[in-house]
């Protein structure tokens, strides 16, 4: 039997548009319980995703276990597994990402290839398309990454402190990364893209020496939160942005991933930040839930 806890993740972090991502301490439990057959794949779900991902053959863990073994040109092995499914679907915390990272580590281990960090990840993002969500989902923390179509790059950078916690604000409705890719424009404005070199710049320097007074300012940015925002019901996205952000409990605040979850880093007590940012997802006509979460540096563990 073969159990991996694989966490969630956010990603872009403002600034950081596919290039910054965090682990955090909600997880998906995937656990193989029987080798079958080549081609034969059987599953059951619990929790988050169970009437989507009832179908084997179609779970992004398969389709991404099928994909690395074709990269690596071994013949896959059919499993059972289980799947206990905690991270939200469709909103912006890495559920697919755990998917792929879980079938790419499978694929590693039932192949008994033992591939270094360094390949399953490059892997890992080819089947993803962008590293920001499956670097830190696999090796866990905060980090920084780039990633041509070939080749990855990566850095760990220094957890959160204990102090500061990562509040995500999960709406009811779900936004697809392809349709929030989509509504991006081709181009932007030159002044935005220095904006955004020079606060992304910030805010991995901030971050790797302590100095969290300047997230806020790094987390800005102009290349993609202001198209997505538009994705949200009525004014929700823009009151996020700039409500939220302002909060005398607010550290920094951004769109995880694509969106539509909100997070809040805060420092100290969550609770008020936590009913403001629900609050603003109720006028918007949308029901939501929050989770308190940490960054974790454990990534994705193989039991």
């Amino acid at each position: 039997m073969i159990r991996l806890k694989v966490p969630a993740t956010t990603a872009n972090l403002g600034s950081g548009f596919d290039t910054l991502g965090m682990a955090l301490n909600l997880y998906n439990i995937f656990t193989v319980t029987e080798i079958l057959p080549k081609g034969e794949y059987r599953s059951e779900v619990w929790g988050e995703g169970v009437d989507i991902l009832k179908d084997a053959g179609k779970n992004m863990l398969v389709t991404s276990y099928i994909k690395a073994c074709d990269e690596w040109k071994v013949e896959p092995k059919g499993f059972a597994f289980e799947s206990c499914n905690a991270v939200p679907l469709n909103r912006g915390l890495g559920s697919s990402s755990t998917a792929v990272v879980a079938g790419v580590v499978l694929a590693n281990i039932l192949s008994g290839k033992n591939f270094p960090e360094s390949e399953l990840l490059r892997v890992m993002t080819k089947i993803e398309g962008h590293p920001d969500n499956v670097v830190p989902c696999y090796i866990g923390g905060m980090t920084v990454s780039c990633w041509d179509g070939e080749s990855l790059r990566y850095v760990k950078l220094p957890s959160l402190p204990e102090n500061l916690n990562v509040i995500a604000a999960v709406p009811d409705f779900e936004v697809r990364t392809e349709e929030a890719r989509r509504i991006l424009p081709d181009s932007v404005p030159f002044r935005d893209a220095v904006f955004n070199v020079s606060h992304a710049s910030i805010l991995c320097a901030a971050w790797a020496m302590g100095r969290w007074d300047l997230l806020r300012v790094g987390m800005e940015d102009r290349l993609h939160q202001i198209y997505r925002a538009s994705l949200f019901p009525g004014t929700t996205g823009e009151k996020f942005l700039n409500e939220i952000a302002n909060h005398p409990d607010c550290v920094a605040t951004a769109i995880s991933g694509s969106g539509p979850t909100m997070i809040a880093i805060v420092h100290g007590k969550a609770a008020k930040l936590s009913e403001a940012m629900c609050r603003i997802f109720t006028e918007g006509g949308a029901s939501s839930h929050f989770f308190v979460l940490n960054c974790t540096e454990s990534g994705t563990v193989a039991e």
